[in-house]
């Protein structure tokens, strides 16, 4: 590695270690999708990874995001917002909140709510093995400050 050259990320190494071929532009991808803190959808990821690499295109953003899919590396979410946005698997569960306003994206964890969710797998005779929780709100402030809030 050289000076200039910025070390391998996690998700590169990932990528690697699945026996993909990590070219130039793939690298970018991973890096950028890495650095992300918010679910960039296919569109800003190119819109950032273009800013590192001009000759990165919107299809090979598009092609490598499948491909790290695919291989179970990065989770593709639905918002309700008509764009598909990513996230490299984390290494705990969390869940999200989903401001329908702003389409700012909070992420959580709520022991009290996987345990009643592991509760309500045992009481139908299943384990659980994987789950995913979107709650989809607004702020208070913003309800309160229409005039249309409840307290809710």
């Amino acid at each position: 590695m050289t000076q200039d050259q910025p070390a391998e990320s996690n998700l590169e190494h990932l990528c690697v270690e699945r026996g993909m071929r990590m070219t130039e532009q793939r690298r970018v991808i991973a890096r950028v999708l890495e650095a992300a803190t918010d679910h960039p959808d296919v569109e800003e990821l190119y819109r950032r990874a273009s800013a590192v690499d001009s000759g990165i295109s919107l299809s090979t953003v598009y092609r490598t995001v499948n491909l790290f899919e695919d291989a179970g590396l990065i989770a593709k979410h639905d918002f309700k917002d008509g764009r598909a946005r990513f996230e490299q698997l984390p290494d705990e569960h969390h869940d999200h909140l989903i401001d329908v306003r702003s389409g700012r994206v909070i992420e959580f964890r709520n022991e009290e709510i996987e345990a009643i969710q592991e509760h309500i797998a045992r009481t139908l005779g299943f384990k659980l093995v994987d789950h995913r929780l979107e709650l989809y709100g607004v702020p208070i402030e913003d309800d309160e400050k229409d005039g249309t809030g409840s307290g809710q």
